[in-house]
């Protein structure tokens, strides 16, 4: 049952990034978007709960490190594709369940059977080599530092996520108190980052109007004005809506399967982002990523088969 709830809550997040590569091409603020999805969890997740009732337990507040680390992955994610080479990030963000493996073993004690890490090891392959890029070298690894907290901040959320069920903490309130975090801690870096724009201009205009110079509206007018409060938060609420019903998915998956193996099934998502950008965007797939999905396929007979 565990990987019906983990290969759903993939779809989930798939759709979430096919909406997120929509939305990187509009002039939108990445942070109230971000603070909008996090706004949506916790407004579904406490009006659900008031039928629920489910209990708020000590290990619910495990969710405030959920939240934590879900905004250093994501701010280290964007920082990463904003200095560095975007295959760079995407490798180091399909690595987070070797991560979880590891972790998990030194602190729960799980371990895989002979097949199932076989098919955990090529699963991971195959996540590699969809996100892999032949202008990779060791040469060319700019904001490979920012990829590597990508990584481990995917990986702890994954991993708190699951000691948050070993705590016996119920889904719900452990996802509110996840999401007010996140909440929290995006809408302060809106406000900040607002502030600093804004700092930024005064400047701009101020040297302009010392120099004797008009300001060029010129260019305002050329450049796509940006989506205002109103229409981001609201497009945020609806990509919102598909991170909810994942997290929501995955609690269980947790609680009920080995943690490495939900992680990495959890990591296929990308798959859906590949399959839209070929039969939604019509952009051809390269021989790695081919191969990269035949393998990943490969892999998941192999995990349904393991005993």
């Amino acid at each position: 049952m565990w990987f019906v709830f983990a290969a759903s809550a993939a779809v989930c997040f798939g759709l979430r990034g096919i909406l997120y590569q929509w939305t990187s091409q509009r002039p939108i603020d990445r942070n109230l978007l971000l603070f909008s999805v996090f706004l949506t969890g916790t407004i579904v997740s406490l009006a659900i709960n008031l039928f629920a009732g489910q209990n708020w337990s000590a290990g619910t507040w495990v969710g405030a490190i959920i939240g934590l680390f879900s905004y250093i992955a994501n701010m280290a994610m964007y920082r990463g594709f904003a200095v560095g080479k975007a295959a760079v990030i995407a490798m180091f963000t399909g690595l987070p369940p070797v991560v979880v493996a590891i972790m998990a073993y030194f602190l729960w004690g799980e371990k895989l059977n002979i097949w199932q890490t076989i098919s955990f090891v090529i699963i991971v392959a195959g996540l590699l080599l969809i996100r892999y890029s032949n202008d990779i070298t060791w040469n060319n690894l700019k904001g490979a530092q920012w990829g590597i907290v990508t990584m481990f901040g995917f990986g702890i959320t994954d991993l708190a996520s699951k000691q948050a069920t070993l705590l016996k903490a119920e889904t719900l309130p452990t996802l509110s108190v996840m999401y007010v975090t996140g909440m929290l801690l995006f809408g302060l870096t809106w406000m900040l980052s607002k502030k600093r724009t804004a700092a930024a201009r005064g400047e701009v205009a101020a040297s302009r109007e010392e120099a004797g110079g008009p300001v060029e509206a010129s260019h305002k007018a050329a450049a796509k004005a940006p989506w205002n409060f109103a229409k981001t938060v609201q497009w945020g609420m609806v990509v919102g809506l598909t991170n909810i019903f994942g997290m929501m998915l995955i609690m269980p998956a947790f609680r009920l399967g080995v943690t490495s193996l939900v992680s990495v099934v959890v990591a296929m998502n990308v798959v859906f982002v590949l399959l839209y950008a070929r039969f939604g965007l019509k952009e051809r797939f390269t021989r790695l990523e081919l191969w990269g999905l035949f393998i990943v396929i490969v892999g998941i007979v192999i995990l349904r088969l393991a005993k």
